[in-house]
């Protein structure tokens, strides 16, 4: 029962969240004209990378096929919460001090907070960019079964962009400016990460090492799946992204107690 409770109270911050984004039209149909607009200025650049190539496939994918991995990878990343800034101001102004004496987890508070903004945000990018996409390139084949697989893959994509992000807010206790590290894990998922250039574009002898880094598993994975259905695919980036939730889950731990331990010597 008491398991329950704690369950419901973390679906209700997520629900909150949620719906307080909806709330923001202004934003929501900001996101979605600058989607188009990258969408547009990539099909461009893809467009005339395969007619300079005279390829049908590159990295094993065809010009619809890479537009629609762009749509996915674009829809990712711009429904990404602020979850590093606002663990970085919660530690500077004290916030965090005051949420350890509320009745519940502050990582599991911003976990459920992070989620319900999240889905949120991408339904909302990923219909708008799918229209986009659709309109410039038209429909892709098999896209029911890689709605399937990629729903499969987004819950541990989201967990583990949370759990970097949320390592990268709590080095606010060590460091006086945390927005150069955010910095680098951001560009992270973006070049290494497989966000613009599919990671079997990249040599040969990088790519195992890319693909089992945290960053390829938020992208690049969930896009691949989606655009080209596999269930051996799926099982395998299952598998990377639990390995990379145990390990960044390690971490988090670890920091989140040294941390506790600054704030209760002094005084917190």
């Amino acid at each position: 029962m008491k398991q329950m409770n704690e369950l419901r109270k973390y679906l209700w911050i997520a629900r909150i969240s949620a719906r307080s984004n909806l709330s923001y039209v202004g934003d929501l149909v900001g996101r979605i004209v600058f989607l188009a607009t990258v969408l547009f200025i990539f099909l461009k650049l893809w467009q005339t990378t395969f007619g300079q190539t005279g390829a049908t496939h590159l990295g094993g994918l065809t010009l619809t096929q890479m537009l629609w991995y762009l749509t996915i990878t674009e829809a990712i990343l711009m429904s990404a919460p602020k979850v590093a800034q606002l663990v970085d101001e919660d530690v500077r102004t004290g916030a965090l001090a005051m949420q350890l004496v509320r009745p519940m987890s502050y990582g599991w508070y911003r976990l459920a907070s992070a989620l319900g903004e999240r889905y949120v945000r991408f339904t909302v990018n990923l219909l708008a960019s799918a229209l986009v996409t659709f309109l410039l390139v038209g429909p892709l084949p098999a896209a029911a079964g890689g709605l399937v697989l990629l729903a499969v893959a987004l819950p541990l994509a989201f967990l583990l962009d949370f759990l970097g992000n949320f390592w990268v807010g709590l080095a606010a206790f060590w460091l006086e400016d945390t927005s150069g590290l955010l910095l680098i894990y951001s560009r992270g998922v973006l070049i290494i990460g497989g966000a613009f250039i599919p990671i079997d574009l990249y040599p040969p002898a990088v790519q195992p090492l890319l693909r089992w880094l945290p960053f390829a598993n938020i992208t690049s994975g969930p896009a691949h799946v989606f655009v080209d259905p596999n269930g051996g695919d799926l099982l395998a980036l299952l598998v990377r992204q639990l390995a990379g939730a145990v390990v960044l889950g390690a971490l988090v731990l670890l920091t989140y107690r040294a941390a506790l331990r600054r704030v209760f010597v002094n005084g917190g």
